[in-house]
């Protein structure tokens, strides 16, 4: 696929007005403008928690590519959920792999980096891999929510991603839990299936436990350590 690049300032401007016009809109709002602003250039990320963004996006634009980084360590139901996603779904499912296997990396990193250096781990196998695929896109959708961790509260539904030069989008940014569970009923939305079994935030299985009662949504991720994301978002 050739792109056509937009100059830098003009997608940071467009990024700019779309965060003030938009926010409030919703969600399909939003994604019809991304649609009418970027056209085939913009994608949806989705770690395959739930289809509610590739579900959403696909009703803007059939076909929409929907990237999901493999890192070699995820759940089987995390895998199932994704190709249920690509067999249902008026969606283009494109699974993006890190440089190394697990195996490679063990031998150049050692077994387990992610318990020694889990920000090493997510650079190698989430960050770096997201990078490279992204080039092909001037603009990001992702399922970021203001209510799923203190971290994310100041969220916009349009942001400039500096780091990458590209617009980003957060279309239910807004939304709470309930709203994604009405939607999800409403429309027969695919779910991962370990969101009914105590987990509150799928992630790598290694790094990932159930949440709690009374914890919020990503306390089981990297349970234990300082890190509360893998570095995608920062």
């Amino acid at each position: 696929m050739t792109i056509v690049v937009p100059d830098a300032d003009h997608l940071r401007r467009l990024a700019e007005r779309g965060a003030s016009d938009l926010e409030g809109a919703a969600a399909l709002e939003i994604l019809t403008w991304a649609d009418e602003q970027f056209g085939t250039t913009w994608c949806v990320t989705s770690s395959m928690e739930d289809s509610v963004v590739p579900h959403l996006a696909s009703r803007v634009r059939a076909g929409v590519d929907v990237v999901f980084l493999d890192t070699g360590y995820h759940f089987p139901e995390t895998i199932g959920t994704r190709d249920a996603v690509a067999a249902t779904l008026p969606v283009t499912v494109k699974t993006i792999t890190p440089r190394q296997t697990v195996a490679e990396q063990d031998a150049s990193f050692g077994a387990r980096l992610y318990e020694r250096n889990p920000d090493q781990c997510c650079a190698l196998r989430k960050v770096t891999p997201l990078r490279n695929a992204l080039k092909d896109y001037t603009a990001w959708a992702s399922g970021l929510r203001r209510d799923e961790a203190d971290g994310r509260r100041h969220i916009g539904v349009i942001e400039w991603d500096a780091r990458r030069s590209m617009v980003k989008i957060n279309p239910i940014a807004a939304w709470t839990q309930q709203d994604v569970d009405s939607y999800i009923a409403e429309n027969g939305v695919i779910v991962n299936t370990l969101l009914f079994d105590g987990y509150g935030s799928v992630g790598c299985a290694p790094c990932t436990r159930r949440i709690k009662p009374g914890e919020d949504l990503r306390a089981g991720r990297w349970a234990g350590m300082s890190k509360t994301e893998c570095g995608i978002h920062d």
